[in-house]
This record gives structure tokens, sequence and C-alpha cells, in this order.
């Protein structure tokens, strides 16, 4: 069982940064693959950034460029450092981890971009 829980949500205007930070508990954290997904008001969650367990990283076309996610394995955290935010990034802000078929999922931050 993994418990993961967020925080770094917030308002921030446009053009902004935000740092989200991922804690997780309970597992080998190294073996799972980390990700930030979102969920913007009537939409469905989409996959913002990932990291492997190798480190490999992986974005979403819409963020490549201002998002940078990164792992710290000892700590047991995943960031999400978010820079040059526009409104569209507002949304819920979930971190997900991986391995095999098995996900686990926090509760979510909010993260609103005024314009």
């Amino acid at each position: 069982q993994v418990h993961l829980v967020e925080s770094g949500g917030g308002l921030v205007q446009a053009g902004g940064s935000l740092r989200l930070s991922c804690a997780a508990s309970g597992t080998i954290f190294s073996i799972y693959a980390m990700g930030w997904y979102r969920q913007a008001p009537g939409k469905e969650r989409e996959l913002v950034a990932r990291v492997s367990s190798s480190g490999t990283t992986n974005y979403a076309d819409s963020v490549k460029g201002r998002f940078t996610i990164s792992r710290d394995n000892a700590k047991k955290t995943v960031s999400l450092q978010m820079n040059s935010l526009k409104p569209e990034d507002t949304a819920v802000y979930y971190c997900n981890a991986q391995i095999s078929a098995t996900a686990y999922w926090g509760e979510g931050t909010l993260v609103t971009v005024s314009s």
C-alpha cells in the first residue's frame, strides 16, 4: 500500500511559479514510476509529467519547457516545478505512483492561475 500526500498548490498570477511536492510512505519508493496529473473543471484527468524508476521523464506538450518533474528516492518525494504559469494550467493536481497495473493516487492539490 502506498500513501501519497501532495502540497504546494495555491493561487498565483499568470507568469508566476509554483512548486508542488508529493511525499510517499509505505513503499519501496524507488521502484515506482511517479507522475503528476491534473484535472480541470469539466475536463478529464490528464498526464502532466512522469518520471520512471530509472529517471526517464516525459511531459505533456502543453507544459514542455515550463514544468520540470524530479524525484528524490532517499526522501521518497516527487516534485513538480511549474514556471510561466498560464490560466489554462488551473486544475487540481494529483500525484500518482504506478508499478505495472497498480496505481495509487493522492487526494490532489488545487492550483489556480489568475489572468
